[in-house]
């Protein structure tokens, strides 16, 4: 977890970790990202909260917050 922010069970960071856990590719995450008005690079450096990818109704993007939340939930 080096440099992501702590987790906040509620809420948590959706990183590209996650990404690379599902197994989806960037060039696929830029695509959905620039869909939905999202900043790759900001999700690459920083990541965000589950609650904006859950917001899209994007299926993938709902997979990777289920991910996160999950991850919180066994860490909390």
């Amino acid at each position: 977890m080096s440099d992501e922010k702590p987790i906040n069970k509620d809420d948590p960071l959706v990183t590209v970790r996650h990404m690379r856990e599902a197994r989806f590719c960037a060039r696929g995450g830029r695509v959905v990202a620039a869909r939905y008005n999202l900043d790759f690079l900001h999700f690459a450096t920083h990541g965000y909260p589950a609650s904006v990818l859950e917001a899209t109704g994007d299926a993938m993007l709902i997979k990777l917050a289920t991910m996160a939340r999950e991850e919180a939930e066994d860490e909390a």
